[in-house]
């Protein structure tokens, strides 16, 4: 029961926190004036929130889409820092603090995986 409510939680903030980004995306609230950059970025997005919906519904297949989307979400992330593109979130920012995106998804996975045990 607590597992469920931890993978719950932490599912129901990422999702979230990922469906107010697509708004403030459609809304022309873009991270970036690039708009092939936004597009993937919401495409991501969508992804890592229909893959945490699935998570919650206890669909192990789901897991590795998750992980699949939001390694896919840092990656452009790290294109958006060394790419040189029109952001203004990589000013400052030490190249591995990108890898906090993972930290949830972690804490999903083995609560999710533990339970099944």
């Amino acid at each position: 029961m607590v597992l469920k409510a931890i993978i719950l939680l932490l599912a129901g903030l990422l999702i979230f926190y990922h469906a107010t980004m697509l708004v403030d995306l459609f809304r022309g609230q873009g991270l970036s004036s690039d708009a092939r950059y936004n597009a993937i970025q919401g495409v991501l997005r969508l992804a890592i929130m229909v893959s945490l919906i699935l998570v919650v519904a206890g669909k192990r297949e789901a897991l590795p889409a998750m992980w699949i989307s939001i390694a896919g979400l840092v990656a452009t992330q790290y294109w958006a820092h060394w790419g040189n593109l029109p952001v203004d979130f990589t000013a400052g920012r030490h190249p591995l603090s990108y890898l906090k995106g993972f930290i949830f998804p972690s804490i999903i996975t083995a609560a999710f995986l533990y339970r099944a045990a």
